[in-house]
């Protein structure tokens, strides 16, 4: 099975990675670098937008990012508040954008998970690019939540543990309503997916590019997407 080199993909993943080092290298806060950070996610969900591509999943903050100092971890939520601001999320809304969130919720605030809620609520009727946002995720984390979800339906005694299979998981996985990304993006010079999508990503084209996430806009993904043009995918098959 191949693909056309010349098809967009339908989903696209981001690893956001290197707002740190942006803000250091210009001698500026981190929380400087995150609001830059910020504002090159919104560039690119309008790329996406107007590229019409369905999907595209944001890797904010994952479940290891608690372990970073208690100042950033504070300036991040206040992003993430910033950021699904009433005149924000109306400007996504007018563009016909989805917004959902995948992750465990329970550790961040009340305010901001209602704020996710209303965001959820807000846009759910929309039909553009869907923009899922991975927030207090880890892949670990997610394949774990399927085990269990499918553990207490066999407790329950509502499935039998030979009906488990790929798919059984897959139906209880965070992402299980959306294709598996075709493209996973990650800036800032890293080579690791640092346990995100791990089941999703069985079959994900993966682009590395060292620029840091800050300056990373409609150019930069263009280069991606031309790259992941001119690749062959075989999903485990023969070459043609």
């Amino acid at each position: 099975m191949t693909s056309d080199h010349s098809a967009v993909p339908r989903h696209i993943a981001v690893i956001m990675d290197g707002n740190n080092r942006w803000a250091q290298a210009k001698g500026l806060p981190t929380k400087t670098g995150h609001r830059h950070g910020a504002e090159a996610a919104k560039e690119i969900v309008n790329s996406c937008v107007k590229r019409e591509i369905p999907y595209l999943t944001l890797f904010a903050f994952s479940s290891e990012n608690w372990l970073r100092p208690a100042t950033e971890v504070q300036a991040l939520m206040a992003l993430f508040l910033m950021v699904l601001k009433r005149h924000e999320i109306n400007q996504l809304h007018k563009n016909n954008v989805r917004l959902r969130f995948v992750g465990k919720r329970s550790d961040f605030s009340p305010k901001l998970i209602k704020n996710m809620e209303e965001v959820e609520a807000l846009t759910a009727s929309n039909t553009g690019t869907t923009v899922i946002v991975a927030a207090d995720y880890g892949g670990r984390w997610d394949i774990s939540e399927a085990a269990r979800k499918l553990a207490q339906q066999v407790e329950a005694g509502t499935l039998r543990s030979d009906q488990i299979d790929v798919e059984a998981l897959q139906q209880q996985t965070s992402l299980s309503e959306f294709p598996d990304p075709d493209l996973c993006i990650r800036t800032g010079g890293e080579h690791r997916i640092s346990n995100f999508l791990l089941w999703q990503f069985a079959y994900t084209e993966l682009y590395f590019t060292d620029c840091y996430w800050p300056d990373f806009g409609d150019a930069q993904l263009q280069k991606a997407l031309d790259d992941y043009a001119s690749r062959q995918r075989r999903f485990g098959g023969h070459e043609d």
